[in-house]
């Protein structure tokens, strides 16, 4: 049987385990059409090619799951896609918010030898720039403890570490109030009403950030 897969086939894959990564419970036809932006017909004929694979274990009934080998390409997409980004930002100069659509294009490059090498070039990051983990070459991720930044308590102290969403809307905002990662906060207050907070930075400014904003800001308690 022939386990080539195509680059919309790798997309589900790594959608999946994203999924996975994300939520406890069986993951649905649905879960997938939503977080890929495509109809749920077209979501089931695709998971019935990928099971003729045996990329995933698939009952209509019963969700989605990957199976050890689409598990494995799933993970070795990630960490293309992570490792690409770190290579745009740090060695391109793109911004945080202009890499994520090129590293798309760039993570299905088959070649293993490269993108090792390619870790290596860049000191085997841990973290991408947003944040996200970067898996090792055998699908291993290295666990960082955070929170949302609307979780600190009153005078607790930390550090961004990472944000939620990805998209160039919202890293463009973080960009012109001047969050990024590696900024050091401190929470003030909560506001009640609405749960906006208002935090301390270390060259104290202080800004009012709407609970929206705060709960996409992963920080990891100083």
């Amino acid at each position: 049987m022939d386990h080539s897969l195509s680059i919309a086939e790798e997309n589900y894959l790594k959608a999946i385990q994203k999924l996975s990564d994300a939520q406890i419970h069986k993951i649905s036809t649905n879960d997938i059409a939503n977080m890929m932006n495509i109809a749920a017909p077209s979501v089931s004929d695709m998971l019935k090619k990928l099971a003729q694979k045996k990329m995933i274990s698939y009952e209509k009934y019963y969700g989605v799951k990957l199976t050890k080998q689409g598990e494995q390409i799933a993970f070795s997409l990630i960490r293309k896609h992570r490792l690409w980004e770190v290579f745009l930002t740090q060695k391109l100069n793109f911004a945080w918010d202009e890499v994520h659509d090129i590293a798309e294009q760039l993570e299905h490059i088959k070649s293993d030898d490269l993108i090792n090498r390619l870790e290596k070039f860049l000191g085997s990051p841990k973290y991408d720039p947003h944040g996200d983990p970067i898996p090792d070459a055998k699908g291993q991720i290295q666990v960082r403890k955070q929170i949302q930044l609307n979780e600190l308590k009153k005078n607790e102290k930390a550090v961004i570490v990472g944000v939620k969403d990805t998209g160039a809307v919202f890293l463009q905002f973080l960009d012109s109030i001047q969050l990024s990662l590696g900024t050091k906060v401190q929470m003030k207050n909560v506001i009640e009403f609405d749960q906006s907070i208002i935090i301390k930075l270390s060259d104290n400014r202080e800004l009012m950030l709407s609970h929206l904003v705060s709960q996409n800001i992963f920080v990891s308690p100083a």
